[in-house]
């Protein structure tokens, strides 16, 4: 097998993600790998909005772009930040297991979400999360806040935040579990679509990569990945639309749970479904139709009519 050349982002999450991926390659397939650290949009735009620049693709697009020079073999991904069409001759031959699916709240004075004080601060970039935590405490003041994971946390140890939400995914392989004030549960916080797995990406022509890679997919995370992005795609969405979905397999039953918000957290509509594992695109498309039928689209219109006038 040749010496493949791993991109990746330049955060410390992201390099912690290509070095789980590259580990893995020596590991399970003897891949001797180097690690091609890759400047993206969304990294060059750490102070604008998610919203203002669109969201879709902002996390990847350099990356495909150096697949595509042969710069480098294969690309690491967070699955949340890839968009629902896959690039043309782009394919991924593996989605790693999938880690803890959760938000997590981090505070200044280990506040939970109960506890935290009427009117406090909180950051998040993700509109999912901020309509969710609206729709349960809409005494908030919910603020936009992006910039890699150490940024945020300093927002909270400064006093600028009183409570910031993140993956806890991400805390967790950063080795920053420990400040962690609340774990949310799905029940209060869907998770976004993909959030906790690592995809990896290569050319679709590029048969020796495919087939080094097919050794690190997890089924049964693929399955959840690809009912919760069938769900996102029948409903028209990037990462900056308020959708929570989490499936998995549980008693050989694809489980797939799913909400959708209005960005003030007063509309909510939430399903639960349950299908084949053998036929995820199915579980994903009737979610889409059950959503759709309890009011989600009028909430996801106006949602995308706000967006279009926001100045």
């Amino acid at each position: 097998m040749k010496h493949l050349r791993i991109g990746t982002r330049g955060s410390m999450l992201a390099k912690w993600q290509a070095e789980f991926v590259r580990k893995q390659l020596f590991q399970q397939a003897g891949v001797e790998t180097e690690i091609v650290i890759i400047k993206t949009s969304g990294d060059k735009l750490q102070q604008v909005s998610l919203s203002e620049i669109g969201g879709q693709g902002i996390f990847i697009k350099e990356l495909e772009l150096a697949l595509l020079d042969k710069t480098i073999d294969i690309a690491v991904h967070s699955v949340k930040d890839v968009p629902t069409e896959v690039r043309q001759g782009m394919a991924f031959p593996a989605i790693c297991q999938r880690a803890d699916v959760r938000d997590c709240i981090v505070s200044a004075n280990n506040a939970t979400l109960a506890t935290l004080r009427q009117g406090a601060r909180i950051g998040t970039g993700s509109l999912r999360r901020q309509a969710q935590l609206r729709h349960v405490r809409p005494d908030l003041d919910v603020r936009d806040l992006r910039g890699n994971v150490d940024t945020r946390l300093r927002k909270v140890e400064s006093g600028e935040y009183d409570a910031i939400v993140l993956a806890k995914a991400g805390l967790d392989r950063l080795g920053a579990t420990h400040r962690i004030s609340e774990i949310l549960s799905p029940d209060v916080c869907l998770p976004a679509v993909g959030q906790g797995a690592i995809g990896v990406e290569c050319r679709a022509d590029d048969t020796e990569s495919n087939e080094v890679l097919d050794k690190l997919n997890h089924p049964e995370t693929r399955a959840a990945i690809v009912a919760e992005r069938t769900l996102l795609a029948a409903l028209q969405g990037g990462c900056q639309v308020p959708l929570g979905a989490w499936a998995r397999i549980d008693r050989e039953e694809l489980i797939l749970e799913a909400c959708v918000c209005s960005a003030d957290g007063q509309q909510y509509v939430r399903q639960r479904l349950t299908g084949s594992p053998d036929n995820p695109r199915e579980v994903g498309e009737k979610m889409a139709a059950a959503l759709i039928e309890a009011g989600a689209k009028t909430i996801l219109e106006e949602v995308t009519r706000q967006r279009s006038t926001s100045p």
